[in-house]
C-alpha cells in the first residue's frame, strides 16, 4: 500500500539511501535538508530540526504536497566529537538538541496526523555507538541512546492506536560523515566487526523498509542493530 513518508535528514547518507528505498517500495516520499544539498530527484524541503516552528512549516509543507504524513524516519543527526575533559557544554547541547530534542520535536508533530489515520510509523536512526559508547562520543553516544527511551515510551503511549516506534542502530557505515575517518581509524573500526567491513547506506536502508512496512506491524520498541555484528551483547 502506498503511504506518505518522510524523512528527516534525508539529503545524504543513510537518510538519502532510506527515501529511495521507500519509493522503491511505492511511497511517496519527501525529504528534509539543513545545510546540505538537496537532492534533485526527490521531493525535499529545508528544515532545522532544533527549531519547532521550522519542523511544523516542514511538514505542512510536505502534506500540502503529498498528503497526511504516515511514515516519518528521523535520520538527521550531527557530531561533535571530544574527550570529556575538553568538550565544552555547547558542544553537548548542540548534539542532543539536534539528536534528540529533534527527534522529539518531529515525532510530536508527525503523531498528530497519525492518531487521527490510527495508524503511523515512528523509526528513529540510533548508532551502535549509543549501546556501547565511544571515546571522545559523550555527547553523541547519550543523545542516540536517548532515542532508544525515546522510542519506547512512544509505543507505550501511542500503540494502541496503532502506531509503531522503532528503532535501528547502524555501525560504522561509509557516508560522508565518516569519510573524514583517517585510514587507521577506518581500520580499527573494521577490526571490531565479525562481517569485516562497513555497511553500505542501502543496508540500512532495508532495515527501515522493513519496519515501515505491514510486515512489522507487531514491532514496536524494538531496536535493531544493523553493525555487522560489532554490538554483539549490548
Amino acid at each position: 500500500m502506498s503511504r506518505t513518508a518522510l524523512v528527516i535528514g534525508g539529503a545524504r547518507g543513510i537518510g538519502l539511501a532510506t527515501a529511495r528505498e521507500l519509493a522503491k517500495d511505492g511511497h511517496r516520499v519527501g525529504v528534509t535538508f539543513r545545510d546540505s544539498p538537496a537532492p534533485s530527484d526527490i521531493f525535499a524541503v529545508q528544515c532545522d530540526v532544533r527549531n519547532t516552528a521550522a519542523v511544523d512549516a516542514a511538514f505542512g509543507q510536505v502534506e500540502r504536497e503529498l498528503g497526511a504524513v504516515e511514515i516519518v524516519v528521523f535520520a538527521a543527526g550531527i557530531t561533535r566529537d571530544q574527550l570529556l575533559m575538553r568538550m565544552d557544554e555547547d558542544a553537548f547541547t548542540d548534539v542532543v538538541d539536534t539528536n534528540l530534542a529533534g527527534a522529539f520535536r518531529v515525532a510530536k508533530r508527525a503523531s498528530r496526523a497519525m492518531l487521527r489515520a490510527k495508524w503511523g510509523r515512528l523509526i528513529f536512526i540510533s548508532s551502535a555507538v549509543a549501546l556501547r559508547g565511544e571515546r571522545g562520543q559523550a555527547n553523541y553516544a547519550a543523545s542516540k541512546a536517548g532515542l532508544v527511551g525515546l522510542a519506547r515510551s512512544l509505543t507505550r503511549e501511542l500503540g494502541s492506536r496503532n502506531i509503531t516506534a522503532n528503532v535501528v542502530a547502524p555501525g560504522y557505515t561509509e557516508t560522508a560523515m565518516t569519510a573524514s575517518l583517517t585510514d587507521e581509524q577506518r581500520e580499527h573500526m573494521r577490526s571490531q566487526i565479525p562481517l569485516g567491513r562497513a555497511a553500505r547506506p542501502e543496508e540500512i536502508a532495508s532495515a527501515v523498509s522493513y519496519l515501515a512496512s505491514d510486515r512489522a506491524a507487531y514491532v514496536s520498541g524494538a531496536v535493531l542493530p544493523v553493525d555487522g555484528g560489532a554490538g554483539m551483547g549490548h
